[in-house]
């Protein structure tokens, strides 16, 4: 690897939000909350400021184990395209769950899905059996309403309320979404099935911009340049360094470049037919000197792919392959069980245990990666790889792009 310092006294944070449409002001809110908390339980300080021009952001100066750093977080945002690919009303959404749930399964990616991790298959198929609950009981409210009408000698008129019905209960239903999240994570899946693993258009030229901002970041005075993409932006940092080495934007005279991936989602978009481009780069980057890339993920997180090695699972591992080093978040070592239990059925709330305080930290600490005095390799190149670690090469699809 190239030589790097090791003290971090400026750091430029890129952080890739997953598929989400709510606005970043979230993120920042969440980690001035979260940060507070790990700073009162590590007894270290932590104060964030809001950040003057480019992207949403914020600063933080951090005073941890002995070193006060500035680090400027900025978020890159998509959330605009999440938002309109969730526009679909009630019929595309239903014609979304056919085509989605068609392509995994013809293409044979759901089976081999389930060799890895049963847990983020499982969150796949939960909102297709919610959304097809939620038609079932709309048919048979026509259904009787229908029924009712014929008794009574008017069955065209019953069959007219029974559809007017059944399409409020519908829509009852979608309104009601934000409590059981069927809507949201149906067009989840279905962003990257639409393209059958391809890069939609618009999030393409999206991160462009991104590799053009981080780019930048490169060529000026930091001391390292961390990129964090959580979940389905673990995908997207995968193919914007990749892109960024292969153009020589990494100067081996300018900062460290750092790739932290957290609950990372690769194997949904890897095992699907068309995602030659984003094998061929998990291929290229695994391989590469010019940054540290660490992943790290849970089994507790039941919406990742938990210690899937994502460039081996896919199968596209080169002989040379150095990249990711895997490690274990391990939530039931390092958070109580009292907040374990609070958790057990919040499954959103654990795959943002990464951006969040643990009560007994160990190896991983997200405010000392991103607000602390060492670069993340110097931080982790002693750590050995988790030893529960998945390598199964699973996938049918390993034709890469040129």
């Amino acid at each position: 690897m190239v030589e790097r310092g090791k003290e971090v006294k400026r750091r430029r944070v890129f952080y890739i939000p997953g598929y989400d449409p709510i606005p970043p002001r979230r993120y920042r809110e969440l980690y001035r909350k979260e940060g507070a908390a790990q700073a009162e339980i590590s007894g270290y300080a932590l104060s964030l400021s809001l950040k003057k021009g480019g992207n949403f952001g914020w600063s933080v100066e951090g005073e941890i184990d002995g070193a006060k750093t500035h680090s400027e977080i900025d978020v890159l945002v998509w959330s605009d395209i999440v938002q309109e690919s969730m526009e679909a009303g009630i019929f595309r959404t239903y014609l979304i769950l056919a085509r989605t749930a068609w392509t995994y399964i013809s293409t044979g990616a759901l089976f081999r899905l389930m060799k890895l991790r049963r847990g983020p298959v499982i969150a796949a198929l939960y909102p297709i059996g919610v959304l097809l609950a939620q038609l079932l009981i709309a048919l048979l409210i026509l259904g009787l309403i229908t029924w009712i009408g014929s008794l009574f000698g008017v069955a065209w008129g019953g069959l007219v309320l029974g559809l007017i019905a059944a399409y409020l209960l519908l829509r009852w239903f979608k309104a009601k979404d934000g409590e059981v999240f069927a809507y949201y994570l149906m067009h989840d899946y279905g962003f990257s099935a639409r393209w059958r693993g391809a890069d939609p258009p618009p999030l393409r030229a999206r991160m462009d911009e991104f590799r053009a901002e981080i780019a930048e970041a490169l060529t000026q005075d930091w001391d390292e340049v961390l990129v964090v993409g959580h979940s389905s932006g673990a995908h997207l940092g995968i193919q914007i360094l990749a892109d960024l080495i292969r153009y020589g934007e990494v100067s081996a005279r300018g900062p460290a470049l750092s790739f932290l991936t957290l609950g990372h989602v690769v194997p949904m978009v890897s095992y699907l037919p068309e995602a030659r481009v984003l094998r061929r780069d998990l291929a290229y980057l695994s391989a590469r000197d010019e940054m540290f890339w660490l992943d790290v993920t849970a089994p507790g997180d039941p919406c990742s792919f938990a210690l899937c090695d994502p460039v081996k699972v896919s199968g596209v591992a080169p002989e040379d392959q150095k990249w990711p080093l895997v490690i274990s978040a391990a939530f039931t070592q390092t958070l109580s069980p009292e907040k374990q239990a609070a958790m057990k059925h919040r499954f959103f709330r654990r795959h943002f245990q990464y951006l969040c305080a643990f009560d007994c930290p160990e190896t991983y600490d997200y405010f000392k990666i991103t607000a602390g005095g060492e670069t993340l390799s110097t931080r982790f190149h002693a750590q050995l790889p988790s030893p529960s670690r998945i390598d199964t090469p699973a996938n049918r699809f390993k034709d890469m792009a040129t």
